[in-house]
């Protein structure tokens, strides 16, 4: 059986990184170690299980561009909830950016809401016979 258990997620700066995934999008903190050399392994979820952020700092020209753009401005994470009008209130409460009202599709209640570099994600809850 094979899992995706991590994706590398590109920020400029841990702290205000975890800030946003930890206040805002209600994530925990899954690992947050330094080694002897300075490098910080920062990794965020929804939760305990399932597919996790590697934080992974931007290390200047080469992939500064790329922060808010990890999908070349296409919608790269679709976040699931089983309650999407509460997550939708609380995530605005908290101050995310939504570009849209929430609409209903065959695949479920969805909105494009913007991290913290303006990188579209999708608040999606799936219909309840799905």
């Amino acid at each position: 059986m094979l899992r995706l258990s991590d994706v590398t997620y590109l920020v400029l700066d841990h702290d205000e990184a975890i800030a946003f995934f930890v206040e805002a999008l209600g994530f925990v903190v899954r690992q947050d170690e330094t080694d002897e050399s300075g490098w910080r392994r920062v990794v965020v979820g929804p939760g305990e299980g399932g597919t996790g952020l590697v934080l992974a700092l931007s290390s200047g020209a080469g992939t500064a561009g790329a922060v808010g753009r990890q999908a070349g401005g296409d919608v790269a994470f679709f976040l699931e909830t089983d309650d999407f009008a509460a997550q939708h209130a609380r995530m605005t409460a908290a101050g995310v950016r939504f570009r849209e009202e929430p609409r209903h599709e065959v695949y479920g209640t969805v909105a494009v809401f913007e991290d913290l570099y303006g990188m579209p994600w999708d608040l999606i809850e799936p219909p309840a016979d799905a």
